[in-house]
């Protein structure tokens, strides 16, 4: 997933199949819930395939777009809670976003998680912490701007993907 104005992110696909994306998989097919630590911060998390549809349009002409910059977002912010109802609609049943203490969520999820200590502080830090403060707080059209077609929205992914988020 690519953030807004902030760069890269750890995830790949809004919300994709990353290890954070796995975790609220899990959490939504165990008790409805997405739980995770992001506070009430807001985000406009692009699909990887709206990132895909920009670089490619980029690479088959170039010279137009030579020193601009592109803020990879959809053009629609949400908080957790307003996710949760778009994932909820998505797959026809109820889903709440539940948020938790970030060192509660490291000891009970991440920790147990397998991943190598340094990706387990990343996700901590650049994912969580950031949302928590609000830094992903940007939207934009520069999907459409730039590819042609509007960036998906969060229904349309997880419909697509309704297999990876009821198991």
């Amino acid at each position: 997933m690519v953030g807004p104005a902030s760069g890269a992110h750890p995830a790949d696909g809004f919300p994709g199949e990353s290890a954070v994306t796995k975790f609220a998989a899990r959490s939504i097919q165990e008790n409805g819930t997405i739980t995770l630590p992001f506070g009430t911060g807001r985000t406009a998390p692009v699909a990887v395939d709206d990132v895909a549809r920009v670089v490619t349009t980029v690479l088959r002409d170039p010279a137009p777009r030579v020193g601009h910059a592109y803020e990879l977002a959809r053009p629609r912010m949400v908080d957790m809670t307003e996710m949760a109802e778009d994932v909820s609609q998505a797959l026809e049943r109820p889903v709440s976003y539940v948020d938790v203490p970030l060192d509660r969520w490291r000891a009970e999820v991440l920790a147990t998680a397998g991943l190598p200590r340094h990706i387990e502080q990343h996700l901590a830090t650049i994912l969580i912490r950031l949302h928590e403060e609000n830094r992903y707080d940007d939207a934009s059209d520069d999907v459409e701007r730039v590819a042609g077609v509007p960036a998906q929205t969060m229904e349309a992914f997880v419909a697509a993907r309704r297999d990876f988020y009821l198991g």
